[in-house]
């Protein structure tokens, strides 16, 4: 299992909700939150197989931008 995290704009429940079924439904992320709390707005992902790229691409189709960060 590896811990992904990233730099986001998903800013609210709304937004949270909008991307809640698409990091759902892809593989290889065991769970995800983000903290809308953070200025940052950090998506943490557990991931058993899921890449960088994966939740770039995923968040993208939804209309979100995710930065990897350290």
């Amino acid at each position: 299992m590896k811990t992904l995290k990233f730099k986001t704009n998903i800013n609210c429940g709304g937004c949270v909700s909008k991307v809640t079924p698409f990091l759902n439904k892809q593989e290889g992320v065991e769970s995800w939150e983000v903290d809308t709390s953070n200025p940052d707005k950090i998506l943490t992902i557990e991931s058993d197989g899921a890449t960088e790229e994966d939740v770039k691409s995923v968040l993208q189709k939804v209309g979100f931008k995710a930065e990897p960060i350290d």
